[in-house]
């Protein structure tokens, strides 16, 4: 480790106190953070220690010294100077071991360092106060440099680019000497692109990224041919000759480019992390670099809109949704005018428009000339300021973060200063056209921004009680929708079917129901395939360990609350029952356990419960019991013709709920043969759990009566199955209760047709049952209702921003799904989507920009594909590489948000041309 000197720690007299430190410090670093130039030298320090010095002088709000140093103004808080003073400055953490403070060179720092996590960054003046103050080091000094298009940013050049020179084709490390007759290219990719022979441009102007190649050509004309010539190591002063051979200059594995290394000013100097894709299927933007030009070299051409975004570390999601934004031309007008008077300071939703301000700042830069990258920092500062879910480098969902830019540039740029309170009114029977204006003008009395303008419509919400069938009536406003991708609307359901009274063998069936269907749906599904009596219903349980968890009793019940991994059970029940009670019958047999000193048996359920019904109305005796259960056991019974009567041992039927079984009349047995194998059936070990959890012996006493509570509906009745009698039964054919759906191969055949984005949008709109989670509270019932819900699109935008819900979340695990959706690019057809019906023209988008997905959940990589309208032409987007695409590769499976703009008839003919772009121009 760095040895580390340390001065003034002892606390002599002539120290100061805290709070002449602190004020100090604020006024040295504000002289210093109003003159600062290129050229001035700032100092690291170790966020430790001087999160130390913070608490130290009892200034609990500065977390960085960049948040301002104004900040160093906040007075003392209580209990100042209850910290010891802080020793000497240690910034050994900040560098690799071994460096050493005494060399002359500067100690290397770590590469993986972050601004406000690691270190901060002071100016000269403050370092050498708190320096002499405290002494300590290593020093660590770092420049000032200008950066951008105009280069009059400041930014502190905390990682120097550092190249290495390498000797091809051997791959030797060497020193070299150029012959001034040498061509240096841009070797992007390892294409030949740009000629770096302007001597006024940096590095970052030449677009120079991180590990990138730099190709250096030596040429020598001998007899009019051109050689291509690299330095040999055993040759000191000249030249060895050798054809095809060129020298490759790569940024070294351990340093950082400048384009990753700088911290805009005010703001971070966190390194660049490359990205790497988890897809295979991610197109390389790299491959196409070259499209422009001549023989293969990159121009940078005058076109304005195609300049990338630099990857700061895993924030391809934030740069594709910025790139669709930006390249929306009502924004790109908006934010290149002078929005400032819009700016709302007053709203205490927004961020006193700092937000919007970071990003017209970002958009201005994307659309001035030029194509060099550029480094979204100031406007990640930013983000991660009022969105701290963003903060750090991890990968995040691109659509989250539009939702949060819309809403937030929505509150920033919001035109109503005061929001006025506005109850809403009910419908109470009046035209929905006047409803929805009215809502609509009560939406902007409140919110009226150039996102409202742009990107909000409205659709019109029915909601329906299912006990009073109160109907409720709203008209909200959306941002974006949000579609799901689900295939289909149906599932299919595996639910086994038991009798009660002896007349079938249990029966396995499996129905198709609809996927936000409710219980009465999967109930009418199973009576119409079971052969259900007019005199029998059924009685829908879920099954947990052999026990009955629940009786789905309520028809209401949505069928979104039964997993695919439960296990159901429908029993047939007689109507006639009054006043009914549950007899549940639960089977046991005995299992071994191992103790410490000996095996012992106890009774443990096994196999699927039954249930009969019982009247409380009637007087019930242990004898009933038994008879009641040796009934419902007779078709298990061993030993009986049932072959012609009873189909196969384990029955099983594949229907959907408009069909029937065809099979269902051979399980039927002949009652007067199940009464009569009832009457010769043993005895059954019977016991009944009473209110009190005892157990009581149902094989004496038969004439006894049993007290049922009023207020009980089920009684529990335990069978023990011990060996001698399970070889009398078939129990086994209640031992596999299957569950409602097993995943396993596909079986159904592939669809020849992609999923539409035109069917993803009728299964939004479809009316289904409100989540348990999120029921409705009915005026009228005055309770919490499971209500139905029903969408109508009703006021389209002028920009239609749709998410494709491909993350999906189960109980176990999350996955994304990879289903290719065909969305249309031109002639998006809304009009039959659209509940209001006073116009007759055609409501039609066109698709102009999508941000991709690539790969897996929580990874993978995010681009853009953006129509350029003036150019009328596609490009792809990936992060700071562009390349143009054709328009039939615009469509694949990755695509996630998808951004339309409205079409215009021209009046005097029938030409359709996109909003706008006849009189737009962006470039």
């Amino acid at each position: 480790m760095t040895e580390v000197t340390t001065f003034g720690g002892g606390g002599g007299s002539g120290e100061l106190s805290p709070e002449e430190e602190r004020v100090l410090i604020r006024d040295i670093a504000i002289s210093a953070e109003a003159n600062s130039k290129e050229g001035d030298t700032f100092y690291l320090i170790t966020q430790r220690w001087w999160q130390h010095w913070i608490d130290y002088v009892n200034h609990d709000q500065l977390n960085n010294m960049y948040d301002g140093p104004s900040s160093l103004e906040h007075g003392n808080s209580a209990g100042s100077g209850t910290l010891n003073r802080p020793t000497g400055i240690d910034n050994s953490d900040l560098i690799y071991d071994g460096a050493s403070e005494g060399s002359s060179a500067s100690p290397e720092i770590h590469d993986t360092l972050l601004e406000g996590r690691d270190y901060v960054l002071l100016p000269q003046e403050v370092w050498n106060r708190l320096y002499s103050w405290y002494g300590g080091g290593p020093t660590l000094a770092r420049k000032v440099i200008g950066s951008g298009l105009s280069q009059t940013e400041l930014a502190v050049e905390v990682y120097p680019l550092r190249l290495q020179l390498l000797m091809m084709p051997k791959g030797d490390r060497s020193t070299i000497r150029i012959s001034k007759k040498v061509c240096i290219w841009d070797y992007y990719g390892q294409r030949k692109h740009a000629l770096m022979n302007d001597m006024d441009k940096t590095l970052d102007d030449a677009n120079i990224q991180m590990d990138q190649d730099i190709l250096v050509e030596i040429l020598n004309n001998v007899n009019g041919t051109a050689l291509v010539r690299s330095m040999s190591s055993s040759q000191d002063n000249g030249f060895a000759e050798k054809k095809a051979t060129s020298v490759l200059v790569e940024p070294s594995k351990s340093s950082l480019s400048i384009a990753g290394g700088w911290s805009a000013s005010k703001g971070s100097s966190r390194s660049q992390i490359t990205e790497i894709s988890q897809s295979s299927n991610v197109p390389s933007a790299r491959e196409s670099d070259s499209t422009y030009g001549v023989s293969g070299v990159s121009t940078r051409g005058a076109t304005v809109g195609l300049t990338g975004l630099l990857n700061l570390g895993n924030t391809c999601f934030m740069n594709s949704a910025i790139q669709c934004l930006v390249h929306t031309p009502e924004f790109a007008r908006y934010f290149r005018e002078d929005y400032h008077r819009e700016i709302n300071l007053q709203n205490p939703l927004g961020m006193v428009g700092e937000l919007a301000v970071a990003f017209g700042d970002l958009l201005r830069r994307l659309w001035a000339p030029g194509r060099t990258p550029v480094a979204p920092r100031p406007f990640k500062t930013k983000l991660a300021r009022f969105a701290p879910q963003f903060s750090g480098y991890n990968q995040h969902d691109s659509q989250e973060l539009l939702a949060f830019l819309l809403d937030g540039l929505h509150e920033d740029l919001n035109r109503v200063k005061q929001k006025p309170y506005i109850k809403s009114r009910d419908a109470d029977g009046r035209p929905d056209e006047e409803v929805a204006d009215e809502y609509w003008a009560n939406h902007i009395a409140r919110n009226d921004s150039i996102i409202v303008d742009v990107c909000q419509g409205q659709y019109k919400s029915t909601l329906v009680c299912p006990v009073c069938n109160k109907v409720s009536v709203t008209f909200d406003p959306f941002m974006y929708l949000s579609l799901p991708l689900q295939a289909t609307t149906t599932r299919a359901m595996t639910i086994t079917v038991f009798t009660s009274d002896g007349s079938a063998l249990p029966s396995t069936c499996t129905v198709t129901v609809p996927k936000q269907g409710r219980c009465r749906d999967l109930i009418q599904a199973l009576s119409n395939v079971c052969s259900l009596n007019q005199n029998e219903e059924l009685k829908l349980a879920e099954v947990q360990n052999h026990l009955i968890h629940r009786f789905l009793e309520d028809p209401l019940i949505s069928l979104s609350t039964i997993k695919d991994d439960d296990h159901l059970a429908a029993y047939k029940i007689p109507k006639s029952v009054k006043n009914a009670v549950f007899l549940q019958l639960i089977h046991r047999r005995q299992e071994k356990e191992t103790g410490n000193a000996q095996t012992a048996s106890r009774w443990k359920p096994y196999a699927t419960p039954l249930v009969s019904a019982i009247s409380r109305d009637e007087a019930i005796t242990r004898g009933n019991i038994q008879k009641i259960t040796q009934t419902m056991l007779s078709p298990l019974l061993k030993g009986e013709s049932l072959s012609t009567s009873v189909a196969a041992v384990d029955p099983s039927c594949a229907i959907s709920s408009s069909e029937t079984c065809t099979d269902s009349s051979s399980k039927t047995i002949n009652k007067d043969v199940s009464n009569s194998k009832a009457g010769a059936s043993p005895k059954l070990p019977l016991q009944l759990v009473d209110e009190s959890g005892a157990c009581i012996d149902l094989s004496v006493g038969e004439e006894k009566s049993i007290r049922i509570s009023s207020s009980s509906t089920s009684i529990v009745v335990y069978v023990d199955w011990s060996q001698k009698l399970l070889e009398t039964y078939n129990t086994h054919l209640l031992e596999n209760l299957p569950e409602v759906f097993k995943y396993g191969p596909v079986t159904k055949k592939a669809r020849s047709e992609p999923l539409s984005l035109y069917t993803c949008l009728e299964a939004f709109l479809r009316e289904e049952p409100l989540v348990p989670e999120d029921m409705w509270y009915c005026p009228k019932c005055k309770e919490r209702r499971q209500a139905s819900k029903k969408l109508d699109l009703w006021r389209l935008p002028e920009v239609l921003v749709i998410h494709m819900k491909r993350f999906s979340y189960s109980r176990s695990m999350k996955h994304k799904l990879e289903t290719f959706v065909n969305f249309p690019i031109h002639d998006f057809d809304l009009t039959n989507y659209v509940a209001i019906k006073n116009s007759s023209q055609r409501q039609l988008y066109e698709l102009y920009a999508l941000t991709n997905h690539y790969g897996g959940m929580g990874s993978g990589h995010y681009t853009a594909h953006i129509k350029l309208l003036d150019e009328n032409r596609w490009y792809n987007f990936d992060d700071s590489h562009i390349s143009p695409i054709n328009e039939e590769d615009v469509k694949s499976a990755a695509a996630y948000v998808l951004f339309y703009r409205t079409v215009k008839r021209d009046a005097s003919n029938s030409n359709v041309q996109q909003s706008g772009a006849g009189h737009e121009n962006i470039s």
